[in-house]
């Protein structure tokens, strides 16, 4: 019989590896020179931002700072120290006429919520329009976590041309950013969107990442809800609960639905290889 076991640990030299592969063969493939990432001055935009540049080099990783009025202060500082010590390239856009803007225009008044994904397509569109016009690609930096439970902006922070951390959990971003020497103060940091004052992940998610690694690892493989509760040390309505997160977001994680016509569907079954090398 085979053993149940909840493992997230991680070779973080061979994971940064295969991801600089993936960054290089990638940007090498689409005829582009290099990236732009939003840097947020939290851990997963830095960890994205030093290995690209690792392996791109500093003039083809352009980094930018877009901040707005419910940005915290920490962030800005954070930013700074992580410019200097990692030596960065990072530009600066405020962001809040922008939001106020698009607001203002809005056919329904966003509320709180709504805002909040405002301000993330904001941010995507900006980021775009620079890739553009450097011939570069928008690199993501959503971790497995948040994908796989939707807790990113459709077509905002989840609008990206590659997702570097698509498949590393939040508690493995933390164990890889130890390996590459990130400042500890930015990984210790509680992780947040700064999309409203206040906001945190864990408590928009109402679990620490911890433990919803520890569920999702689970359910990554099909382990029983009642066993992934024990091992995890959760009870199993927060299983069902990441569960049902996890199942209501998958509009998320894929390009719009396109009903089946052709011999070949786009999406579907005509795919095309994302990557070669």
């Amino acid at each position: 019989m085979k053993s149940l076991n909840i493992n997230l640990s991680i070779n973080p030299e061979e994971v940064s590896a295969v991801v600089k592969d993936f960054i290089k063969t990638y940007v090498k493939n689409s005829g582009c020179k290099g990236v732009v990432i939003g840097l947020s001055g939290g851990v997963d935009s830095t960890v994205v931002a030093l290995l690209c540049k690792q392996v791109l080099g500093k003039k083809n990783t352009k980094c930018v700072f877009l901040p707005e009025d419910t940005t915290p202060e920490a962030d800005y500082k954070h930013l700074k120290l992580l410019v200097k010590k990692l030596d960065l390239f990072c530009e600066e856009k405020e962001i809040t006429p922008v939001v106020k803007e698009i607001s203002k225009h809005c056919i329904v008044k966003p509320d709180k919520y709504a805002l909040a994904n405002v301000k993330a397509r904001a941010r995507m569109i900006l980021l775009f329009e620079y890739a553009n016009m450097t011939k570069s690609l928008v690199c993501g930096t959503s971790n497995k976590s948040e994908i796989l439970v939707g807790y990113f902006t459709k077509y905002g922070d989840g609008g990206a041309d590659i997702q570097p951390m698509g498949d590393i959990y939040k508690t493995q971003v933390w164990e890889l950013a130890k390996y590459l020497k990130i400042p500890q103060e930015i990984i210790s940091k509680p992780p947040t969107a700064g999309l409203w004052k206040g906001q945190t992940d864990e408590q928009e998610l109402r679990m620490s990442y911890k433990y919803l690694d520890m569920i999702l690892c689970g359910l990554e493989q099909k382990i029983d809800f009642d066993d992934i509760a024990k091992m995890a040390g959760v009870k199993k309505s927060d299983v069902e609960r990441i569960h049902m997160m996890r199942v209501k977001s998958q509009h998320k994680r894929r390009t719009a639905l396109i009903p089946k016509i052709g011999i070949r569907t786009p999406g579907y079954d005509w795919r095309s290889p994302v990557q070669e090398g």
